[in-house]
């Protein structure tokens, strides 16, 4: 079993790895699927429309290696200034709408950064809770 804890430490991991040739801003994902974790970093391109966000990269790894059962996720917005609100480190529309298709029961770790102690800060919460009355079929 993986912690939220290590989960988002795997995504800050991840996220050293982005290429942002245009944002400059690193995210890094994990994902739990079938007790595998599986990672994802956002993939720039100059047409915006065909970026790949890092949420999305860890779902589709996790899929097209035959891991469906998607348990956990974290995000890692390492490029966030510290201090930055928790609506600057979530997911955007596009990832929200992946996870509710692909992991519905599933709890998302959002790394906020650290504290005063220099603790890392996580906030979690369900994916249904990230996004209210979601577009389904």
């Amino acid at each position: 079993m993986v912690s939220p804890e290590q989960l988002v430490a795997r995504a800050r991991e991840a996220a050293r790895n982005a290429h942002v040739p245009y944002s400059h801003f690193h995210v890094g994902a994990a994902v739990v699927a079938d007790g595998r974790v599986y990672t994802g970093v956002n993939i720039e391109s100059a047409s915006y429309g065909l970026t790949l966000c890092a949420e999305r990269s860890a779902l589709a790894s996790a899929i097209s290696a035959g891991d469906k059962q998607v348990s956990e996720i974290a995000v890692a917005c390492v490029d966030a200034p510290d201090g930055a609100p928790l609506n600057m480190r979530t997911p955007c529309g596009a990832c929200r709408q992946w996870m509710i298709d692909l992991a519905p029961d599933a709890v998302i770790h959002i790394d906020g950064g650290t504290d005063e102690q220099g603790k890392p800060v996580i906030h979690s919460m369900h994916v249904r809770d990230l996004l209210p009355n979601a577009f389904q079929l």
